[in-house]
């Protein structure tokens, strides 16, 4: 009975393990016929045409893989075009799934990403057109990478943007050691363009008006981490002042909040701006 017992009990962590490592992918539409396919908690910008399809971020070759035998629920056309938003691992891995596609890079970005060569690069905006899209490529600027790009596809006026910004959810962690005042330019450079429907690369859709609200969140965490460590405050202590109570609905606010404030006061230590 035992024995049984357990080998029940095993089978079970086996496979409550695998049902967990199980990835959530879907394809869902923002507008018109323009798509976000979600791989966990990443996503990328799928748009059909009747001359291709335009797919930003490849994410990694399994994601890759199963988009592109999956692309049949929202067109028939084949992948003809590849964009990278940025050359980070987690969002640029395994586009050479994509074989044959015409792939668009910022020129900043290495001159191979995993293994696919950009045949096309441009340097501050590039434009195109393809089965009746106008597709609008805009360099933000150094911060988080330096080769991040907006996508903003027309008629359908939605923006896609990945990392710098998402609807009403805190930066990633500890910022990733990037130069958080250049980041909040390419925020900034981004509320420049002219777009509805803002698609984020992580979290909910929004609308342009979602991207000012996290670069006031930064400047506000900014300003208070600054004033605390001049005070002669230990991270420890800012940790634990500094609550950004305004920003307690944001997504994750409680996990992310205090590794916000390390990040911050990170920089400012290292850039010398604490002193």
């Amino acid at each position: 009975m035992t024995r049984i017992t357990l080998s029940l009990a095993a089978a079970l962590a086996l496979s409550t393990s695998a049902f967990a490592q199980e990835a959530t992918r879907a394809i869902e539409n923002v507008a018109g016929d323009v798509y976000r396919f979600q791989n966990n908690f990443h996503y990328s910008l799928v748009v059909a045409t009747g001359e291709g399809t335009v797919v930003v971020d490849p994410i990694d070759a399994e994601a890759a893989t199963w988009l592109k035998e999956n692309l049949a629920q929202v067109t028939d056309q084949p992948v003809t075009h590849l964009i990278y938003s940025h050359s980070h691992a987690d969002h640029a891995s395994g586009g050479a799934v994509y074989e044959g596609a015409h792939v668009i890079a910022h020129e900043n970005a290495p001159a191979e990403i995993d293994g696919v060569t950009p045949t096309e690069r441009f340097a501050d905006t590039h434009s195109f057109e393809l089965g009746g899209k106008t597709f609008e490529l805009t360099y933000l600027g150094p911060g988080h990478g330096e080769d991040m790009i907006a996508v903003v596809v027309r008629p359908e006026n939605v923006g896609f943007i990945v990392d710098v910004s998402s609807p009403e959810r805190l930066p990633y962690q500890t910022f990733g050691g990037a130069n958080i005042d250049d980041w909040t330019q390419q925020i900034a450079k981004a509320e420049s363009l002219d777009f509805e429907t803002f698609a984020p690369g992580h979290g909910r859709i929004g609308t342009h008006a979602d991207l000012a609200p996290t670069r006031v969140y930064i400047e506000e965490l900014r300003a208070a981490v600054l004033d605390g460590l001049k005070a002669g405050k230990s991270v420890a202590d800012l940790q634990a002042e500094v609550t950004m109570d305004a920003y307690s609905g944001w997504g994750q606010y409680v996990d992310w909040r205090p590794m916000n404030v390390e990040g911050m006061a990170t920089y400012l230590t290292e850039a010398g701006l604490a002193n």
